[in-house]
């Protein structure tokens, strides 16, 4: 099992996320998304595991401008925007092999032990 866990060190549920894995010994790594950010192949994977783009993108993020705008976009245009924008993105987003989720889903990685 290769866990990757994407977010930023302030976010309450990428912690609980931390917390959830180290309470099952299952080790992982953090990226923190402010210091590095997902590469164009981890985004696209992530992004085919979730369902799509839309659900990547966290309606309560603090910029409504950006937001307001990619949904205006093209899906192609929001792809590319999101990707440039990763700060957009709902935290955390956890990773094992082919599978994705976004934000804090202890159901889904139950499963996964």
């Amino acid at each position: 099992m290769n866990i990757q866990i994407f977010g930023t060190k302030k976010c309450s549920d990428t912690r609980k996320a931390e917390r959830f894995f180290k309470e099952r010994r299952i080790k992982y790594q953090l990226i923190d998304m402010k210091e590095k950010g997902m590469s164009r192949g981890e985004f696209n994977s992530i992004k085919q595991s979730v369902g799509g783009i839309d659900s990547m993108i966290d309606e309560n993020c603090k910029d409504k401008d950006l937001l307001t705008l990619i949904k205006y976009l093209s899906d192609s245009d929001k792809k590319e925007k999101v990707f440039e924008n990763q700060h957009i993105i709902k935290t955390p987003v956890v990773r094992n092999g082919k599978n994705a989720t976004v934000g804090y889903c202890a159901d889904v990685w139950k499963d996964w032990e």
